[in-house]
């Protein structure tokens, strides 16, 4: 009755689940699992005890087993893993590696040897798995218990029985076990020391049986003449006490001789049965500890307190007491074995109520669930018609925001319209004052009164200028793709001098590179129809790209041939090429390559593309990383592809391809970056570092500032962080945008190193918006100036941070000392502050501190130390030690009664006359005035 009541409880349970989720077959299915999960669960934890013997055929060894197995008989929810190693210590540790490795929760081993046995042990210890030692031992205390017999004891009091058995007086023969075994030598220590106190007992031999029957009878054989006096014989184990009275037997000695063995083990053969049958006399009881280690694991499993080292308690096993011990064990096999049998029992009995649950559980579900349908069909009705009404209500308002989203979109497309007509618009008028600009600025060229006086600055306009105007030129030119208002006017012309035009156009720029651009064609007239106006614009673009991106003495192959009704172009280099995923986009608007270059809008080869499909031809590509690009033109030979109105009978305009040569290899005149090689002049006192890429910006900011400052270039980000790492300049001015680190990578870098943290850094960027600017105050960037920016500004900037830089020198200058620390802005500077002072006061009283002892403890160079203090504190490092150790004297003459000699070499001084020569030249007086001075105030 109780069972189905829980089951009616658990269905009630799952029935309000149902009303929440509202849907039947999740209803029934939660109702089935609640109901099969009625079963009766498990009091007794599952645990797997893992146990290894490396002997386990010996009598001893397999009484232990079975007191294990007697032990976890009384915990049925444990699973014992047992496993043999035949006396080999490395099967052993190979046994506990697998063993481990399929998983125990506890290992129990009994080791034979302790040093082959001890890192197995260990490992297992250090993967948190429970290890419990028996008998023996290993080599480290890395195990969590131990359990065992005292060797030291059992021997003594087996030496104790002797002395009471001889009455004070006789001789004894030891047979040991195997020499050099801690047993052994256990057991004869403590057997000695038990007759020790009775001068009259006498050991008249010792013999080494090996643990072994047959051993110890053949070293027996070989010591008769001492059998003929003795009185008791000692055997470390049973079994060679039971090869004692056998050499007994055969040699026929009248005298009667006690012999007492170790073990006392149970069974057929063991020390009870030996001394019950009178073959032997005594025998000292060494427990095997089987039982007490699974108690033990037990207590550690169920995380209830336990000893690290569990001694087990022994007794001697003589005429008087062995009948008990012998009932004693027959009543612990009896319960073992009843034990067993209930065992059985309940585990037959619990399949039988398995089955009958089943049964039940069947039954009782079938009910349930006639039930359950009949008030789902109710239930899902009356849902069905709430869904209906509410899918009608969501119907209606989706209609309604579908209409709102149309003529939004309308309105948006529209809107879209006006801005990208104003923009194409706008572009188009920036041709008029380009135009202007270029003209005047061309006059001005071509004056060389004025060119001498500003030459460098009017090539930097010219050379902008025109790539403002190729940008705007795109723009356009694309816009009008868009549109499809742009026609092809295609012409016959021969392909070969079209290209060979247009490469002579970029000879100059390759030659100052010395890069080998050539023209491989198979034949010297190829007639195909084309636009040049549109497949000039294509192939400036490539070889513009192709230079770009080609080291000096590389190479540019162009390649025309004719295949199959189709004219090839091919434009190969072997510059720095693509990625496969960079290949993928590079044909997308505005995509550029994550080549950490700035170079290009990203709207060139976009272009090419549709140019390529107005002429119905394409354009490919093919790149591998670091070893080149190809890009191949198709062009169809004859003109039935084009149309009637895309056909134009109009000769080549060699003019206009020059000034389109003009706006696409003004670009690629870089200007060495200027360096000052002037050895005579002065040197300025303060140092600024440039990092960019774009060469003219970087000579004009660095011709701008070499006036005032020491200046230092670099043009990537890599390259920029070594310079300051080596440099270690008073400020740095950085791009943000920049190859191989970006500038906010750079920041972060430098600020958190302690070797640059103190340098300013002003960011400069094109990237304009409130949260780009909070980005780069965020990477610790000093100041953060957008582009275009004005010079006097960028200058003001700079200054204002090196002044604020020397009034926090002066804080630094002040005196720094445990008691007194001033605030620092920068965390890193504050630490090297304290770091370096803190050992300097360690270390003031040892007068062979160098300046290399405090390289080794804060871990820079002795330049970048120099540098380091030099900036922070304004003063040398020898400057500061020595006048801290004079502060330190002041401060013990006046507070500290030691004398003058004492206070020379507590504060480091080699002799009281070079400490008072430099106190008075710091002081204007000598220690000793100075000390008299401040008593009598």
């Amino acid at each position: 009755m109780i069972y189905v009541l829980r089951l009616l409880k658990k269905f009630y349970l799952c029935r309000k689940l149902c009303v929440v989720y509202s849907n039947n077959l999740l209803c029934v299915t939660i109702t089935l699992l609640a109901l099969a999960g009625c079963g009766i669960k498990k009091e007794n934890p599952e645990y797997v005890i893992g146990f290894s013997q490396c002997v386990g055929n010996d009598l001893w060894r397999k009484t232990m087993l079975e007191e294990v197995k007697m032990e976890l008989s009384l915990h049925p929810g444990a699973k014992l893993v047992y496993t043999d190693a035949n006396g080999n210590s490395k099967t052993q540790a190979q046994q506990v590696k697998q063993m481990v490795n399929q998983g125990v929760d506890l290992l129990i081993i009994s080791p034979n040897e302790a040093m082959p046995l001890t890192p197995v042990v260990e490992q297992t210890y250090n993967k948190g798995i429970p290890v419990i030692i028996i008998d023996r031992k290993t080599s480290s205390n890395l195990y969590t218990a131990y359990v065992g017999a005292d060797n030291y004891q059992v021997g003594k009091m087996a030496g104790e029985y002797a002395a009471s058995a001889l009455k004070g007086k006789g001789n004894i023969v030891e047979i040991m076990g195997l020499p050099g075994s801690s047993p052994a030598i256990e057991r004869q220590r403590g057997f000695a020391d038990g007759i020790k106190k009775f001068n009259d007992i006498h050991i008249t031999a010792q013999l080494y049986g090996d643990w072994l029957k047959n051993n110890a009878e053949q070293e027996l054989l070989k010591a008769r003449t001492s059998l003929q006096t003795a009185d008791v014989i000692f055997a470390h184990n049973d079994v060679m006490a039971a090869g004692a009275k056998n050499v007994i037997s055969k040699l026929k000695l009248n005298r009667p001789i006690k012999i007492i063995g170790i073990d006392a083990l149970p069974g057929n053969g063991g020390g009870l049965q030996m001394v019950s049958g009178k073959v032997l006399d005594a025998s000292v009881l060494y427990p095997t500890g089987g039982k007490e280690a699974v108690v033990t694991a037990f207590r550690i499993l169920n995380k209830e307190s336990f000893s690290k080292d569990n001694i087990l308690q022994s007794l001697v096993i003589d005429s008087a007491n062995v009948q008990l011990m012998k009932l004693q064990w027959s009543k612990i096999s009896s319960q073992q074995k009843d034990i067993e049998r209930q065992q059985s029992l309940l585990a037959e009995q619990e399949v039988l109520f398995r089955n009958q649950q089943m049964v039940l559980n069947i039954t009782v579900i079938t009910l349930v669930l006639a039930i359950v349908f009949g008030g789902l069909a109710f239930y899902s009705l009356l849902d069905n018609r709430k869904i209906n009404k509410s899918l009608e209500a969501k119907n209606n308002e989706i209609l309604s925001q579908r209409n709102q989203l149309i003529e939004m979109s309308a309105k948006a497309e529209m809107a879209t319209e006006a801005k990208l007509n104003f923009f194409t618009n706008i572009s188009h008028e920036f041709r008029t004052p380009l135009t202007l600009i270029l003209s005047p600025l061309e006059d001005l060229l071509n004056n060389d009164k004025i060119k001498s006086l500003a030459g460098r600055n009017l090539n930097l306009i010219h050379k902008n200028a025109f790539r403002l105007l190729r940008l705007v030129n795109q723009l356009i030119e694309y816009r009008k793709i868009e549109y499809e208002k742009m026609q092809i006017n295609a012409s016959p012309n021969n392909l070969v001098e079209f290209v060979k035009d247009i490469l002579d156009s970029f000879q100059h720029n390759a030659q100052k590179r010395n890069i080998d651009l050539r023209l491989i064609n198979s034949e010297q007239n190829l007639v195909v129809w084309f636009d040049a106006n549109m497949l000039d614009k294509v192939i400036f673009n490539l070889l513009s790209n192709a230079l770009k991106f080609t080291a000096q003495n590389g190479k540019i192959h162009v390649s025309i041939t004719r295949l199959d009704g189709y004219a090839y172009i091919k434009v190969q280099d072997n510059g720095i090429g693509m990625s496969e995923d960079e290949v993928s986009h590079v044909f997308e608007h505005f995509y550029q390559a994550d080549t950490k270059s700035t170079k290009g809008s990203g709207l060139g080869l976009s272009l090419s593309k549709e140019l390529m499909r107005l002429h119905h031809g394409s354009i490919q590509v093919e790149s591998k990383k670091w070893e080149g690009t190809t890009f191949t033109l198709s062009l169809k030979t004859g003109s039935d592809h084009f149309t009637e109105d895309e056909k134009k009978q109009e000769k080549l305009d060699k003019p206009e391809l020059y000034e389109q040569s003009r706006i696409y290899t003004t670009d690629l005149d870089e200007n060495a970056v200027v360096e000052h090689t002037d050895a005579l002049r002065s040197i300025k006192e303060q140092s600024v570092l440039i990092i960019e890429d774009n060469v003219d910006l970087l000579n004009y900011l660095s011709a701008k500032l070499s006036n005032q400052f020491e200046v230092h270039t670099a043009n990537t980000g890599t390259g920029g962080i070594n310079s300051a790492y080596e440099l270690v300049p008073d400020l740095i001015i950085s791009d943000v945008v920049l190859p191989g680190a970006t500038g906010s990578e750079l920041t972060a870098k430098l600020k958190s190193d302690i070797r640059t943290s103190h340098i300013p850094i002003i960011l400069l960027t094109a990237k304009g918006s409130i949260e780009q600017q909070i980005h780069g105050i965020d990477s610790m960037a000093d100041a953060y100036i957008v582009k275009p920016f004005n010079y006097d500004y960028l200058l003001a900037n700079a200054k204002n941070l090196l002044k604020n830089r020397v009034l926090l020198k002066d804080h630094y200058t002040s005196d720094i000392s445990p008691s007194n620390k001033l605030p620092v802005s920068k965390t890193l500077d504050k630490k090297f502050i304290n770091d370096f002072a803190g050992i300097v006061e360690q270390n003031l009283a040892n007068e062979n501190f160098n300046v290399d002892d405090i390289c080794k403890a804060i871990g820079i160079s002795r330049v970048q130390l120099y540098r380091k203090v030099k900036v922070l504190l304004d003063c040398t490092i020898t400057d500061y030690i020595l006048n801290r150790r004079l502060k330190k004297a002041r401060y013990l003459l006046i507070n500290e009664s030691h004398s003058i000699a004492e206070i020379t070499y507590m504060v480091g001084f080699t002799t009281p006359n070079y400490f008072a020569t430099v106190f008075k030249a710091k002081y204007g007086v000598t220690p000793t005035e100075y000390k008299k001075a401040n008593l009598e105030k």
